[in-house]
Order: structure tokens, then sequence, then C-alpha cells
């Protein structure tokens, strides 16, 4: 049977560091405050007129380099990101462009947080089917550009961070041949999608955007906080132990799980509730905060960059999002 195998990986954030007391010189908030809820001691913010494909750029390239492959002979170019560079088109057309690969398909993913792990789930059924051998996958994110940065809309901008992390599959045909993805699970429940998201404009507004609806902050991310926790530490655990027992495993068999960097407080608890040590878990949160569909390629290329997967672990991939999404990935490594 056909396999996907991550044979390269790479990221790329901007170099303007964000603080904490840089954030408190502009809103009413501290340090202290925001370590103790999120676990966040800083963030990368773009500066000017950046998009998340340029980010993309430097992360896809250094991934390409390191699977061996030229960006001509990719199959597809999967982007997944809530903020694209334009309405339309997608950013992966406008990461093609920067690739200079012309006539290479491409495919947007908007999954939000859980958009890499939806992404690679793709990206493995069209190479399991034979349709593709080289597809490259990359989660990137500018979120700066888009936030309430004032005490209104703290709670939300606090958390968020810019960058691009992406990945390389290519066809396998032994299963253990190492990085190669074993399974997934996907799931959505859109009845709660008003949890977490940004109102305007919206093509179901007519007008899409007025000057009431900025005066409002519609336009700026909202998120009821204790709900979407509430949700995070049940249905992280919940995919994290269905897709181990579809393959018959438990968590006490995984190697290493990389969680979406929503918040240090979420993955803290999940490592609780899966009996799982720190040293199995990895974050990087603190230093990036959460970059949504860039965290996991983000965190996977800094842990393999460690040490931290070693050959043969079994390592999970897992993300819970807007939408509400959540999904995770099983992988050899």
């Amino acid at each position: 049977m056909r396999h996907s195998r991550i044979a390269g990986l790479g990221f790329h954030v901007p170099d303007r560091i964000v603080t904490n007391d840089d954030l408190s010189r502009w809103m009413e908030t501290s340090d202290e405050w925001i370590r103790k809820r999120t676990g966040i001691e800083e963030r990368r913010w773009v500066e000017g007129d950046v998009g998340p494909a340029e980010l993309a750029e430097p992360a896809a390239r250094k991934a390409l380099a390191e699977a061996g492959i030229d960006a001509a002979q990719l199959d597809l170019i999967i982007f997944a990101t809530l903020s694209p560079d334009i309405n339309f088109p997608g950013s992966s057309c406008l990461l093609q462009a920067r690739l200079g690969v012309p006539g290479v398909a491409t495919l947007d993913i908007r999954n939000q947080c859980t958009g890499f792990v939806y992404a690679l789930a793709v990206a493995d059924q069209f190479i399991r089917t034979g349709m593709m051998q080289r597809i490259l996958v990359v989660g990137g994110e500018v979120h700066s550009s888009g936030l309430d940065i004032s005490t209104r809309g703290r709670d939300v901008t606090v958390i968020f961070g810019d960058g691009a992390g992406a990945a390389v599959l290519t066809a396998a045909e032994d299963k253990d041949q190492g990085r190669v993805l074993l399974d997934h699970k996907l799931h959505a429940d859109g009845s709660q999608h008003d949890i977490l998201m940004v109102k305007a404009p919206a093509s179901g507004l007519n007008p899409r955007l007025t000057q009431e609806m900025l005066q409002n902050g519609d336009h700026y991310p909202h998120m009821v906080g204790q709900a979407v926790f509430k949700q995070a530490v049940v249905r992280f655990p919940e995919v994290i132990t269905e897709v181990l027992a579809a393959n018959g495993y438990t968590p006490a068999d995984i190697g290493l799980l990389i969680p979406h960097q929503a918040n240090l407080r979420i993955s803290e608890m999940v490592a609780r509730l899966l009996h799982l040590d720190p040293d199995r878990v990895y974050n990087n949160i603190q230093r990036y905060g959460n970059t949504t569909a860039a965290s996991i390629p983000i965190a996977l290329t800094e842990a393999v960059a460690e040490g931290r997967a070693k050959p043969g672990d079994l390592v999970v991939l897992a993300a819970f999002g807007a939408g509400l999404t959540w999904g995770a990935n099983l992988i050899r490594w």
C-alpha cells in the first residue's frame, strides 16, 4: 500500500519580537496577567505590508531543500490559513507565484487552527490514491494587522502571533521507511461557530461592512474564552485517544505529542488528562504565541531539529479551533 512521508520541514517567523511588556504600553494588561492565563511571553509580528504567502515562501523553500525537491516537481500546494493575503484568489496561488511554478495545482484550506491537521489528511489521500507524488503543505498566518490593539481587544490580541510552517510530503511504498503518516481523525461542530469568529466583513451581510460595524469592532476576532477552553480540553484528548485506538495504541504509546499552540494551560491540562510527562509534549507558544494554522508545522520543525522526535516514535499532531473544528494526525517517525 502506498503511504505518505514527511520528507522535509521548514518554518519562518518575522524578525519583530513583541513582548508582553510591549503590549502593556498599548493596553491595560501586564506580563504577569498574560503569562498566568496563556503561558505566552512574546510573539512575532510582521512590519509593513506582509501577508502569509510572503512568510510562507522561506518556510516552503527550507522544506523543499530538506526534501531535496525542486518546487517545479510539486504536484500540489495546499495552504492552510484563516488570514488570507486577500479575499481572493487564495494564498496558495500567491505562494505558487512566489515559488515560480505556474501550472502546479493549488488548494486553500480554511479550517482555522485545525487547518494544518486537515491539510495533512487531504494531502495524504491524494498520495495514497496515486493521483499525486509530491505535495507541499503549508500553514501560514498574519494576525497582527487584524487585531484590536487596545484594552477592548486585549483578551484576544495578547494571544496571537504571525508565522508560517511547511512540510513536503512524498510517496513511500514502505510504511516502515520513517516519517510516515499512519492515520487521521477529523471533526467539526458548526453549531458553535459563534464562540470564536470574525463577524465582518461578511458576504452574508448587506452591506458587508458599515461604519457601525467598524465602531463596534466586528472586524476584529471575537472569542468566548471560557467556552473555547472547556471545549478544547475535552476535544483534544478525545481525538488523540480516537486516532490512537483506531490503530491499536493508547496514550502510553505516544513518543511525542505536538498540540496546536492555542494556550499553554490547555496543553498542560491535556497532558495531565492523558498522563503524559512534560518531556513527551512539545510546546513553543511561549516564544511565538498562537499562530493558528502555522503553529503545528512550526512546532514540529523545531521539535525535530531539537531531536525530540526520535526514529520509530509515534508522533501525534492534534488541534482544536474555530468552526468548531478539531482533529489529529498519527505519524510513525
